[in-house]
């Protein structure tokens, strides 16, 4: 901090503005200050001087606050002789501040836990603060709120106290566990029917539950787990309470999900849920929505903790069935975010039974799957005074988002056809009100693609027969069977016949939901063509109208991808609707899933009809792109392009027509009139980041498209591309560059072109990463980077190893690998694998020998710093999602030489810290030895994961 330690009068007058300055740049620049004053090292003393001085709450809420965060991120700047006194502060501080605002404590309390857990010198501290503290009635607040704060931070991601030490403390609160719940219960004893003090209470033992250190078979005896239920039973019990007891519930039966190792409080926890039924629906009674929630969650996680017993012995002692039916009592309720938190467990359920595939338990599950579809068709219905559409975007829209996923889920236990007929039949049958019928359609929208006509005689015949010809020869029932088919089509066809007839005077929302179903019945329009016309006549009203236009878009996009080859013949209609995409109220997806559909189609055509059709519909797009670039060059004013970018970049990239060798590509012609376009495009907009990712993308989708046939643009592209980089550094450059090497990287004439463009494009990149925090800002730039490099590998190694620029790029990649960054971390990865796999696979090219050689320079010059790094990164840096990608580069690095790999990992884990600042062991020699003795021994690259995933949880 510069200019030295501030004053406390200084610090006080920051804090007073933090909260209380009317301007907010005044807040902002307090703000600022103090975070700044938090990362430096007077912090420490300033905080313990404003707690001292006891001021007001802001001063002491920031003090307490710093201390937690510098013990949590900067505890390696205290000396060891001073933890036992920052301790002793802190211990004085929360008690003198006990009184004065429970957020205080709260942090005060984490600043003791996170001290105890990095303080490897106090052992037994559980022991030591409940000695301290627990004859004083007033100061069981805060030691509780230090209880309970105390088993979270155990696996805080802020303190990186690693596995042995993290193993130690366990060890040591699983000791004091039984002490702990003494306390607990002997103060509830002694403040009896106190709520605060309950609460505390439960949200501590909850916090012991969550960590797994209780001892099962004593909690189960324990009077707390009876005083649990009681307060759960009584209808008189308060919100915050009885939200206190069934988080505390919850977590216990988290803990003891291994049911066989924890029987006793397993039975315990089972009968006491299935104890609280009535208070359930005394709770639904009162209209008491919080406490309906709280019993449903408990519900729920009792059904969790017993999935596998109920699905091994369903009926059976804890395998009874009586808790899907609490379940299915509150699915039955009226308001739908309680049905939605049994969300979870129905999708384990489905999949469970689903792996398991025994057709015996599926008849006992199957009757609870009918019942549950049957609230969830209920819950979906909109109110009966809705107008319009139904929302996609509001709670309730994600709601039924979230049943269609559920849905799908498990509707294989109930069979989609026989659920699909029952829905229909309970429309055609009756005359239910608009919302009814359109719950229904959405329930049968949602399982549409999963019906299969032929599915009753497929699980008829178990599935032995190859063929429909060996079924008739094998079997008589065949023909009772074939009836069933031809009922289920004839059920199928009666659908789409009745829907396509809607009258255009129902419920605006039963139309928009028809539409839906009718997209995604669009196999069955595939195997009845006959359906097409009277299917897109009815799309097409849609279409005309504004609220439902884009859904019958939507519509028409699933009719054109699953019906392709019926669809060729209504391309001109297609066009058509193309043409003037722009007069229908469309949301932008939709537009483009149109155009998607049309292209689709378009490939479908005969070769020599793509290229005048594929010129018809880009050419509304090109001619608005060549309309907005003469106003701009008219009157200087630039409108957005992206919109018709976006537009040609989907037509592109799904106009995939199948061209034979030798074959001039039918849309070559087209892409080379539109580039100029997309060139000027490009140079008017060179500075808008987005705008020129739109053309970069387009430009991919263009080249991908006719492959080999672009040749002619790429020596004007490669050039604007580097004209424009120099000036503004667009990651998508460096993409697209990516797309032209993996298209031209193997064709001799190219190479070095696009080597050149490599270097070119190298030069800003480096400059751009170079800067302060020039990786962590710019992870797209190293992401794309590495792409381009990899490409270069994959497609011609020597090329880029014989060049000067495979230093530089070697080098930004071995910074680059602490970066914590998904894509980027993949890509960088990814190079340094496929680089070194260069000169270890031998592909009997002509080249592998130049390649292993000129890998052994580079191994030579920078294998050392590579391993080094890595193993820095994944210990300190690096997120464990990562670790299979370093796996693999070590793994390559062995395999290119073992030998030289044993002595770098050797010297790389000898300058990895022993000790933590806390004192405590982080490594010992033979976890280290044995560490590189797995590595180096591995015959697996699986095996090197498994040996780093071990190894780095020592640091995390």
């Amino acid at each position: 901090m510069e200019g030295g330690k501030p004053s406390l009068a200084l610090v006080y007058q920051a804090v007073q503005a933090l909260y209380h300055d009317p301007n907010p740049a005044g807040k902002e620049r307090a703000s600022v200050w103090l975070g700044e004053l938090q990362r430096s090292m007077y912090a420490w003393e300033i905080s313990d001087q404003l707690l001292q001085l006891k001021q007001d709450v802001e001063s002491c809420y920031f003090a307490a606050q710093t201390m937690k965060v510098k013990i949590q991120t900067s505890f390696y700047e205290l000396p060891p002789e001073t933890h036992n006194s920052l301790r002793d502060s802190l211990l004085t501080h929360i008690q003198n501040l006990k009184d004065l605002s429970p957020i205080i404590v709260t942090q005060l309390a984490l600043a003791i836990a996170d001290l105890a857990l990095q303080m490897a010198s106090w052992k037994g501290c559980v022991h030591t603060l409940i000695e301290k503290y627990n004859n004083d009635i007033s100061s069981m607040p805060f030691l509780i709120e230090i209880l309970t704060v105390l088993p979270e931070e155990v696996h805080s991601r802020s303190l990186r106290i690693g596995a042995n030490r993290r193993t130690e403390i366990i060890e040591d609160l699983a000791y004091y566990s039984s002490t702990v719940v003494t306390l607990l219960t002997t103060c509830v004893q002694k403040t009896g029917n106190d709520e605060k003090m309950l609460i505390k209470v439960f949200r501590c033992l909850g916090s012991w539950f969550n960590l797994g250190v209780l001892d099962s078979n004593f909690m189960a005896s324990n009077q707390l787990l009876m005083v649990l239920f009681q307060v759960l039973q009584r209808d008189e019990t308060s919100t915050n309470l009885h939200e206190a007891a069934s988080d505390c519930v919850c977590s216990a039966l988290y803990a003891i999900e291994n049911v066989e190792t924890n029987m006793a409080l397993a039975l315990q926890l089972f009968q006491g849920v299935l104890t609280l039924e009535t208070a359930y629906h005394m709770a639904v009674a009162r209209e008491d929505l919080d406490k309906v929630l709280n019993y449903c969650r408990i519900f729920t996680e009792l059904c969790e903790t017993f999935l596998e017993t109920t699905v091994r012995s369903p009926g059976q002692g804890m395998g009874d069935l009586r808790t899907l039916e609490l379940l299915l009592i509150c699915a039955g309720h009226p308001q739908y975010e309680v049905v939605e938190i049994s969300f979870n467990f129905w999708y384990r359920l489905g999949e469970h039974l689903y792996k398991i595939n025994d057709a015996a338990l599926h008849t006992i599950f199957r009757p609870y799957i009918q019942r549950l579809l049957h609230c969830l068709a209920r819950h979906c219905q909109l109110d009966p005074d809705h107008e319009g559409i139904p929302e996609d975007t509001d709670d309730f829209g994600e709601f039924r988002m979230r049943v269609s996923d559920l849905v799908k889920d498990v509707i294989f236990l109930v069979g989609s056809m026989e659920c699909f007929s029952q829905l229909y039949s309970t429309l055609k049958e009756g005359n239910p009100p608009w919302e009814v019928t359109e719950a229904v359609l959405f329930i049968m929208a949602a399982i549409a693609k999963s019906v299969d006509p032929e599915a009753n005689l497929k699980s008829h015949f178990s599935c032995e027969f190859v063929s429909f010809r060996q079924l008739i020869c094998v079997n008589s029932d065949f023909f009772v069977c074939f009836s069933v088919i031809r009922e289920n089509n004839s059920t199928l066809s009666e659908v789409l016949q009745q829907v396509v007839l809607l009258p255009e005077n129902v419920h605006m929302a039963v139309r928009y939901t028809s539409i839906e179903l009718v997209g995604e019945m669009s196999e069955v329009v595939d195997r009845n063509p006959r359906f097409l016309d009277p299917v897109l006549n009815y799309l097409m009203k849609g279409l005309r109208e504004k609220p439902l236009a884009s859904a019958a878009a939507k519509a028409i996009h699933n009719i054109c991808s699953v019906c392709r080859d019926h669809m060729a013949q209504h391309f001109q209609g297609l066009l058509d609707i193309a043409r003037s995409l722009d007069s229908f109220a469309l949301s932008t997806e939709a537009a483009v899933g149109l155009l998607k559909g049309t292209a689709l189609v378009l490939a479908r055509l005969p070769l020599e009809k793509i290229a005048e059709c594929l010129s018809d519909l880009c050419a509304v797009q090109v001619m608005a792109l060549k309309k907005l670039l003469a106003e701009q060059s008219r009157n200087g004013k630039s409108a957005d392009p992206t919109v018709w970018l976006d537009r040609l970049a989907v037509i592109f990239r799904h106009t995939n027509p199948i061209v034979e060798n030798g074959q001039t590509h039918p849309c070559q012609k087209v892409i080379q009139e539109i580039w100029p376009v997309l060139s000027e495009t490009l140079n008017t907009h060179q500075a808008d980041n987005r705008i020129v990712e739109r053309c970069c993308r387009c430009l991919r989708f263009a080249v991908r498209c006719v492959g080999k046939g672009s040749a002619s643009l790429l020596q004007p592209l490669v050039t604007q591309m580097v004209s424009v980089y120099q000036v503004y550094p667009h990651s998508c450059f460096l993409y697209l560059g990516s797309i032209l090497v993996d298209e031209y990287g193997m064709e001799e004439g190219c190479r070095q072109g696009l080597l050149d463009m490599l270097q070119a494009l190298c030069m800003p990149t480096f400059q751009l990463l170079e800067q302060p925090n020039g990786l962590r800002n710019h992870p797209d730039t190293v992401d794309d980077l590495f792409r381009l490099a990899t490409r270069f590998v994959q497609r011609s190694p020597v090329t880029l190893l014989s060049s000067s620029i495979i230093v530089h790029i070697i080098q930004c990649a071995i910074a680059a690998t602490s970066l914590d960054h998904r894509d980027a971390n993949c890509s960088v990865m990814k190079f340094v694998r496929d680089l070194i796999h260069t000169g270890v696979a031998n592909d009997h090219e002509e080249d592998f020998e130049v390649r292993k050689q000129l890998i052994g320079q580079a191994m030579e010059q920078h294998g050392q710093q590579l391993v080094t790094q890595l193993m820095h990164s994944c210990c300190f840096c690096l997120p464990p999602y990562t670790l299979p990608d370093v796996a693999e580069v070590l793994w390559e690095v062995m395999m290119f030489d073992r030998p030289t790999f044993c002595r770098w990992l050797e010297n790389a884990l000898k300058g990895l810290p022993k000790e933590t600042s806390g004192g405590a062991v982080t490594v010992t020699h033979k976890q280290l030895t044995d560490f590189h003795k797995q590595v180096t021994s591995a015959e697996e690259c699986k095996q090197v994961c498994w040996a780093i995933r071990e190894f780095t949880r020592l640091y995390r």
